[in-house]
């Protein structure tokens, strides 16, 4: 019989969260994943610190504090003054990226030698960006302070795909190219105390680069099935809701997310065409703000008949869940390529109760599988998503059954009310 778990320590800790991409409070989006992890520590007594930058990476704009984030949250945000960027990818972005991890660490040392803030007992530090996790590095040295990197993405492999020429090439310059940001990266989780990731595919993938020995953890970035109202229930494997003609009603979609180069928009808009052409009934919502946004409201524009695309823009959190809690499936249209494993999106689908058309292989994939949640459809090929689309439309049952079977992946996998206290369990047990 395996020896009990050890308890979590009761005493209060000092925290410091270092992420500057994720909302924060008062942006009146969705809770992610760093906002809901300093909200469980400070239910548990810790002060918690959560420094951030003063560009809001999803809005594209400068973001303040709300005067009562502490008396509302009961932890604590800094803003770190960093450039502006337009694009994800960009020159300015990293250069964001870089005064960030400066400013962090000068404001850092001023507000502890002038007592403005206690020594933190633990420092997170999200990566990406790698200039923070550094700054943290060199800070949790001096401080005497355990240091945690946070892997969010395989950076710097992320940048792979945007080195022009053909694969071959590709191969040759990358590593030259990406060098010193792979360098930096090892360093930081080397050097760290212990390393958590987003994705069981992350620490596979980095477990050469982290020390012999250092304590790791994997936790999702999860979503809140309790936002959502539950599923029809299933008798026997039969759905016990479902009017007379329901088939003949249009299949709700949604996309969720950035309009950016990496997510497979093209792929959406070919498809949306396609089932308009052969007259299946569709509605396609699209959730969110980017740069392929007038490409796709383009699209809405011009299709028209069986299916037609509606454009939400940027959704506030109540605004967000009622979408969801609308539709039928949740489109993951991301290109494989962008190293992505398990993002935001397929997690709040999931937690929803929508069944997940996906383009992801790998982890995602055999989730899904597993839980039987959804389809797949090969990523840049319209044609595939309007099959797997029309498939879904036209046999109700399955669709119900995977809509079900969602419930319960988001209830075994991706729960933040389940998998966010085990890390926090984790991250106390570290000093």
């Amino acid at each position: 019989m395996p020896a009990p778990a050890p308890e979590p320590l009761s005493s209060p800790l000092s925290i410091w969260i270092v992420n500057p991409f994720d909302d924060i409070p008062g942006e009146n989006l969705p809770p992610m994943r760093y906002w809901s992890l300093a909200r469980v520590l400070a239910s548990r007594g810790h002060d918690v610190t959560w420094w951030t930058c003063t560009w809001s990476h999803r809005r594209k704009a400068i973001r303040a504090l709300p005067r009562d984030i502490r008396e509302d949250e009961n932890f604590g945000v800094r803003l770190v003054a960093v450039r502006p960027y337009e694009k994800n990818v960009s020159l300015a972005r990293l250069g964001s990226h870089r005064d960030f991890g400066k400013n962090f660490e000068r404001l850092a040392n001023e507000s502890i030698a002038s007592g403005q803030m206690e020594r933190p007992d633990i420092i997170l530090a999200s990566l990406p960006p790698l200039e923070s996790p550094a700054a943290a590095a060199r800070l949790a040295r001096r401080l005497d302070a355990t240091l945690v990197v946070d892997v969010q993405d395989l950076w710097p492999e992320t940048f792979e795909r945007l080195v022009p020429g053909p694969a071959f090439f590709r191969r040759l310059v990358t590593p030259l190219l990406l060098r010193k940001m792979r360098a930096t990266r090892q360093a930081v989780l080397e050097g760290a105390d212990a390393v958590s990731f987003t994705t069981q595919t992350y620490a596979d993938a980095l477990h050469g680069e982290v020390a012999p020995g250092t304590p790791t953890h994997v936790c999702y970035l999860g979503a809140y099935p309790q936002e959502f109202p539950a599923t029809a229930p299933l008798v026997n494997h039969v759905p016990l809701l479902g009017g007379i003609g329901e088939a003949a009603m249009p299949l709700q979609c949604v996309y969720s997310g950035s309009l950016e180069v990496g997510q497979d928009l093209d792929a959406l808009v070919a498809a949306a065409r396609q089932l308009a052409a052969q007259g299946t009934a569709v509605t396609i919502h699209v959730a969110g703000a980017g740069r392929m946004e007038p490409l796709v409201r383009r699209a809405a524009d011009t299709i028209g008949g069986a299916c037609h695309i509606e454009m939400h823009g940027l959704l506030g959190r109540h605004e967000y869940v009622k979408l969801l809690a609308s539709c039928d499936v949740g489109l993951v249209l991301v290109r494989p390529e962008s190293q992505v494993v398990v993002p935001n999106k397929a997690c709040d689908y999931a937690a929803a109760g929508l069944a997940l058309v996906n383009s992801l292989p790998g982890e995602l994939e055999r989730l899904i599988e597993t839980h039987a949640a959804g389809l797949a459809y090969t990523a840049g090929d319209g044609h595939s998503l309007a099959e797997v689309i029309t498939k879904l439309a036209t046999d109700r049952r399955l669709l119900k059954d995977m809509r079900h079977n969602a419930r319960r992946l988001a209830a075994a996998e991706f729960d933040r009310e389940r998998i966010y206290p085990q890390f926090a369990d984790w991250l106390e047990l570290l000093p």
